[in-house]
C-alpha cells in the first residue's frame, strides 16, 4: 500500500512571542523596555497593542517587523523564527512579506502620491501592471484624484492613505502600523481604519496596530496590553 504524502501542518498562529526581553543600554544605563513578554496572535487576525506612552508597545512592534531584535526570547512569525535569520533572510523578509505603516507617514516630499506609493519597488523597476494597481488602490482609499499631487498638497488623513497603499501594494502577510492615525481627528481615524480592515481583509493579511486609542477595537480583534514592559492582557500567556 502506498504511503500518503505527508501534508505540513497549517500555520494558524501568524505570530508566536515566547518570553521576549529588550534592553536598550545608552551608556552605562540599562533600560527595560520589554520584560518577558508572551503572546500570540492568530492569521488573518486585526490586533491591537495597547499601553500608555513608554510602556513598550512600539518596541514590541519594531521587534516583529525584525527592524530591532530581542535581547532574550523569540519571535516566530508564520513559522519562522526571526532570531534564527540571516541578515539577508530578514532583509527579504521586509521586503517581501511585511508592510510599515508609520504615524510619520514617510513619504517623499519630491514624489507625486503614485510614486510614493510605488518607491519599495523602485530600486527593481516598476512595471506597467504594478503603477496600475496603485493606482487602483489609491482609488479605493478615495485618492484616485489626488495620485499626482505630492505630500504637502495632501491632507494628512490623505498622506496616511497613501502610506496605506505603498504598505499594502505588495499584498504583505503581515502589516504592522504604528499609532497610524494618532496625527488625525477621530472621523478620519475610523476611515483610516475601516480602509485598512477593508483591504487587508481582502488580501488576507494579519494586521498588527500599536495605539492607545482602544475606542476602535471591535469584539473579533485580538487585543494585547502592555504596562511597564510586560503584556498584563493577551491571547496566551504573558
Amino acid at each position: 500500500m502506498r504511503t500518503p504524502p505527508v501534508v505540513p501542518l497549517k500555520v494558524v498562529c501568524m505570530i508566536d512571542v515566547k518570553n521576549v526581553t529588550k534592553v536598550h543600554r545608552r551608556g552605562s544605563l540599562e533600560v527595560q523596555a520589554l520584560r518577558g513578554v508572551t503572546c500570540q496572535i492568530p492569521t488573518g487576525s486585526f490586533a491591537f497593542i495597547l499601553g500608555p506612552s513608554g510602556s513598550g508597545k512600539s518596541t514590541l512592534l519594531y521587534l516583529l517587523g525584525a527592524l530591532d531584535e530581542p535581547s532574550a526570547g523569540t519571535i516566530e512569525v508564520n513559522g519562522r523564527c526571526l532570531g534564527a535569520m540571516t541578515t539577508r533572510e530578514r532583509d527579504q523578509f521586509r521586503r517581501e512579506e511585511a508592510g510599515f505603516i508609520f504615524q510619520s507617514f514617510n513619504l517623499l516630499s519630491n514624489l507625486s502620491a503614485i510614486d510614493n506609493v510605488l518607491v519599495p519597488f523602485l530600486p527593481r523597476g516598476v512595471s506597467s501592471a504594478q503603477r496600475n494597481e496603485a493606482a487602483k488602490l489609491l482609488e479605493r482609499l478615495g485618492l484616485g484624484d489626488r495620485a499626482h499631487h505630492r505630500p504637502n498638497q495632501l491632507s494628512g488623513g490623505e498622506q496616511q492613505r497613501v502610506a496605506i497603499a505603498r504598505a499594502l501594494l505588495k499584498k504583505p502577510k503581515l502589516v504592522l502600523a504604528d499609532e497610524p492615525t494618532g496625527e488625525l481627528d477621530s472621523e478620519n481615524s475610523a476611515a483610516i481604519l475601516a480602509a485598512l480592515r477593508s483591504l487587508c481583509r481582502e488580501q488576507g493579511s494579519t494586521v498588527v496596530v500599536v495605539t492607545h486609542e482602544p475606542e476602535h477595537i471591535q469584539p473579533t480583534d485580538c487585543v494585547i496590553r502592555i504596562r511597564d514592559g510586560r503584556a498584563i492582557e493577551c491571547p496566551a500567556g504573558g
